[in-house]
């Protein structure tokens, strides 16, 4: 248990809201919390957090100076932060513990502090399994204010855990190899978060473009057609594996340069559904991958990877079916070219 617990507000009981106010429950600090769901309230309630109505409700259960954490789809930030700040005080603090974008940080912090209000922007990365391995936070805000959070930082954060430290890395070198970091002034976390979601798309299409040449390895097997819309297989003999993805994953994680928790993740989609059947193919991108890239032109970085896993996002939900439908037509109108069935 804590020696320093605190109380929080938590706005949000989502997945990820949820799991982060029992891991705060179970290390001794007191929850006040709210949701549009009566029953995510519930559930918390059973485990020791105190239940509010409405907005006002958890202000008015929440002791001064407040900190509020806000964990609300980014979208629905700024209509929340409108609906508390009539409600809060000079020295209560909002967090956004969401993926904001880090420029409406910036804007949000300038816009509430003539009031006296605090505000701290963390990147929260740990997803449904943060419960149990705790949640690597990225934070932005000023550091009297995050150091007065530390305590509930430190409860979310997954500790050092049976990670070796670093070679060479000092002890006792401030918090970031528990887990969690003070990265900077108001927007620095989100903007860490960002790229962090950014390096995420190149990795997971990375693993997923590498498991699909492995799963084609044996088109040298199939009878390939002979016309004029199709490139022949030059060589059939050369492709005639039948490799299990299922054990080329688990192989992977023992021992090899490409181990990741993102491996370790494919390996158990593999292992329930080789096949993959319960899924559509079609990859949301919730907004990182785009502004870092934005971050990166204007920056006059080069992001290839980043930049292509993002598209390849886009064109897995059919965005790319009016240009691709163009390239066909072209084709068709210098050369007959009639599309396959």
């Amino acid at each position: 248990m804590t020696k320093n617990p605190l109380q929080l507000g938590m706005i949000g009981l989502g997945r990820m809201g949820a799991n982060m106010v029992l891991r705060l429950l179970r290390d001794g600090h007191r929850a006040t919390v709210f949701d549009r769901s009566q029953s995510a309230i519930d559930s918390l309630v059973i485990e020791g957090a105190v239940g509010a109505t409405s907005l006002p409700d958890l202000v008015s259960k929440l002791e001064a100076p407040r900190s509020i954490w806000l964990m609300v789809p980014a979208a629905a930030v700024d209509s929340t932060i409108d609906e508390l700040l009539p409600l809060l005080e000079k020295g209560d603090t909002i967090i956004d513990g969401g993926n904001s974008y880090y420029i409406d940080d910036i804007r949000r912090a300038k816009h509430i502090a003539p009031r006296g209000i605090h505000y701290v922007d963390v990147g929260t990365s740990g997803g449904v399994w943060g419960l149990d391995r705790g949640y690597c936070m990225m934070i932005g805000g000023e550091k009297a204010i995050v150091d007065h959070l530390d305590p509930i930082f430190h409860t979310l954060a997954p500790g050092i855990g049976d990670i070796p430290r670093t070679v060479g890395r000092p002890e006792n070198q401030g918090t970031a190899e528990l887990g969690y970091l003070h990265c900077g002034g108001n927007g620095a976390g989100h903007f860490v978060k960002m790229v962090h979601n950014g390096i995420e798309y190149g990795i997971m299409a990375a693993y997923a473009e590498g498991m699909n040449v492995l799963k084609s390895a044996n088109i040298g097997k199939s009878t390939q057609t002979v016309d004029a819309e199709t490139t022949p297989l030059r060589d059939p003999e050369l492709y005639q594996f039948d490799f299990n993805l299922t054990d080329i994953s688990e192989v992977w994680r023992r021992g090899s340069v490409v181990a990741s928790w993102l491996l370790d993740l494919t390996a158990n989609s593999l292992v329930k559904d080789p096949g993959l059947k319960d899924f559509a193919g079609r990859v949301s991108d919730s907004g990182e991958g785009r502004w870092t890239i934005k971050a990166a032109i204007d920056e006059g970085v080069p992001v290839p990877v980043l930049t292509t896993a993002l598209y390849e996002r886009f064109s897995s939900r059919g965005d790319a079916e009016f240009q691709d439908k163009l390239l066909s037509s072209m084709r068709f109108q210098f050369g007959g070219h009639l599309e396959k069935k």
